[in-house]
């Protein structure tokens, strides 16, 4: 008896609250591999790790090509030097592009901040103009 535990479409897209159609998306990218019966897709713990990285991988940033990459570089070798080399290196250079993302929004926030109060300032400078002008007509 096989005591595998496995998971039908709709049980995954439940459990990641995905569509069923997405999930089929990452089939047919390649980041997933069922089983089929008949025309059933019968999907392993294997596959429901992978669905798993591939969406916080998304939320993190990663394409799916840089998601991919990874998911073969492990298939391919994962007990190889040179493979978990390749996999740190780009995992290095997602965080370096992370960081540089984190400093441009760090940036971006303090720019509005200071446009939001110069904002706050003036509106303040214009009410006041706003009511004489009002009790003067």
């Amino acid at each position: 008896m096989n005591n595998k535990i496995t998971y039908s479409i709709g049980e995954l897209a439940k459990q990641f609250d995905i569509t069923t159609r997405s999930i089929r998306f990452y089939e047919d990218e390649g980041l997933l591999s069922p089983k089929r019966q008949g025309q059933h897709r019968i999907y392993t713990n294997k596959d429901r790790v992978r669905l798993k990285l591939v969406l916080r991988g998304k939320r993190l940033g990663f394409s799916l090509a840089e998601t991919r990459r990874l998911f073969e570089l492990y298939d391919a070798d994962n007990s190889s030097a040179a493979q978990l080399e390749k996999v740190l290196e780009l995992i290095e250079e997602k965080k370096v592009s992370l960081r540089q993302q984190m400093e441009d929004i760090n940036v971006l926030l303090t720019e509005l901040s200071g446009l939001e109060q110069r904002c706050q300032d003036e509106l303040t400078n214009i009410k006041p103009l706003a009511k004489e002008v009002q009790s003067q007509e």
